[in-house]
């Protein structure tokens, strides 16, 4: 296969290929940042393992991608199974969506290989995966850049709860993790560049019935109460004057990102889970093109959107999930000759809650015992705030 490993991506092949091979019958995680490469690291598993591997992606766009990628790498051998794609082959190493194979895991029982990408999205408490893994003897290993969900106790207090020590738990160890820093302090990862403007107080807002994030009602009409969406466009314009070449905005609701595009009129386009296929990617080809200037989008781009020269995120939505914080900053987070630093522009407090990416650290507490921290505050496997 045409490519050079990385020395971490090299480890990580390495112990994937040990866990697949060895007797243990529990299921692994490994953990590797946003922007380590897991594409090229999967297609090196699947290779080295000569075998018949199953590869599960989280939507039909992040599998389109991969897909293609293990084709560029030279890997051949390989197909999609997936109802969105009109195509049901089955090769030695094939790509799936769990809604297709569901209910058809009979035409997997050769397969001794299991991946899970985007493994923080599989439900441990019953559901397909529980489903579709309990009906095969295969072995899994998942890969994920956030290792945790967010559980409630059904008193409205919710916790951020590490993979392998949710109960009950599909993935019961950690086989390989490489940090942030690490991979910043290497050069593989952007120079990150915070600012933070107080703009949304989430003490003003309301939480949800189950604690885990802040209701639309009360961001509405808190929104209303500071005037947000006149502050958004005067701190877009600042972004602009100060000559940032392309600006990704993640807002909470349709209304501010279409009035900030339309405002933008010319250089601003807006996506939302409502926009067609091929909308979406004729706004991102003339975002990447640079005729496009200005994305506001809602509820979509935190994962799977590969843009190595974005250079400006703003933050424009409250929120208390982890995950969600650190894939928006994800977005800018590969690096790229055209430039020398990301600016995170945080209008909400967010980046106050739970600090600089790079400084987020997996730990051991003890032996398997794992969590995630930023500094010396630990993050997960504790109630929130």
């Amino acid at each position: 296969m045409e490519y050079i490993l990385r020395p971490y991506q090299q480890e990580a092949s390495d112990k994937a290929i040990e866990f697949f091979q060895s007797k243990k019958k529990n299921n692994a995680i490994m953990v590797l940042p946003t922007g380590s490469g897991k594409s090229l690291i999967i297609a090196e598993i699947a290779n080295r393992l000569n075998d018949h591997v199953l590869i599960f992606q989280p939507s039909k766009e992040i599998l389109e991608q991969n897909f293609a990628k293990l084709q560029s790498y030279g890997f051949w051998d390989c197909s999609i199974y997936s109802a969105s794609f009109n195509s049901k082959e089955i090769s030695k190493v094939t790509f799936a969506m769990i809604g297709s194979v569901r209910n058809h895991s009979e035409l997997f029982a050769h397969f001794k290989y299991t991946i899970i990408d985007e493994c923080h999205g599989v439900n441990a408490k019953g559901g397909m995966y529980d489903d579709f893994i309990s009906a095969l003897d295969c072995k899994v290993l998942g890969l994920t850049a956030t290792p945790y969900r967010l559980s409630s106790d059904g008193f409205g207090g919710s916790i951020l709860k590490f993979l392998t020590r949710t109960r009950p738990r599909i993935f019961s160890e950690v086989i390989y993790h490489v940090q942030i820093k690490e991979l910043a302090d290497q050069g593989f990862l952007s120079k990150m560049e915070y600012f933070q403007i107080n703009i949304v107080d989430p003490l003003k807002l309301t939480l949800n019935s189950t604690g885990a994030d802040f209701t639309d009602k009360s961001v509405q009409k808190h929104y209303s109460d500071i005037d947000f969406n006149l502050k958004l466009k005067e701190i877009i314009e600042r972004l602009v004057k100060a000559g940032k070449k392309n600006i990704l905005v993640f807002t909470r609701f349709v209304a501010e990102a279409q009035e900030l595009s339309d405002y933008f009129n010319g250089l601003s386009e807006m996506v939302s889970g409502e926009t067609s296929k091929k909308e979406r990617e004729r706004i991102l080809r003339n975002f990447k093109s640079g005729e496009v200037k200005i994305v506001c989008n809602v509820g979509v781009l935190t994962t799977g959107f590969d843009f190595p020269e974005l250079e400006t995120v703003v933050l424009a939505r409250p929120t208390m999930s982890l995950a969600l914080y650190y894939q928006m900053i994800g977005r800018a987070m590969r690096p790229h000759e055209s430039k020398t630093s990301a600016w995170i522009v945080d209008l909400c407090q967010t980046y106050k809650r739970f600090g600089k990416v790079e400084n987020l650290e997996l730990r051991a507490e003890k032996p398997g015992i794992w969590a995630i921290f930023s500094g010396n505050k630990q993050l997960t496997n504790k109630y929130y705030e």
